[in-house]
């Protein structure tokens, strides 16, 4: 599935010719500033609320989820990097880090 959306994206990308504004300070700038946004709507709201500000405000939620895993995938397009390749590699090293 992945890799179905990654084509897509990129698809979507090249056919507006953005890939020349895609560098990966720019994209990482991105992801920082969209998880901000995610951040935002649970800003200041006590834990005993946030199962209701997250049926509330879902579609938002949702939304910057979206736009994080958008920039994510061209970032690591333009660095070359196989998302699921990497996440696998990480978790093997959390399984050694931390051992049940």
């Amino acid at each position: 599935m992945l890799e179905m959306l990654k084509k897509v994206l990129i698809n979507f990308r090249d056919e507006r010719n953005w890939k020349k504004h895609h560098n990966p300070k720019d994209l990482a700038i991105s992801i920082v500033i969209e998880a901000s946004e995610l951040l935002e709507i649970f800003q200041w709201i006590p834990e005993k609320d946030l199962d209701n500000i997250t049926r509330e405000r879902k579609e938002e939620i949702e939304e910057e989820i979206a736009d994080i895993m958008i920039y994510l995938i061209f970032l690591s397009d333009v660095v070359k990097i196989d998302i699921g390749n990497a996440v696998i590699k990480k978790m093997e090293k959390n399984l050694k880090r931390f051992p049940i």
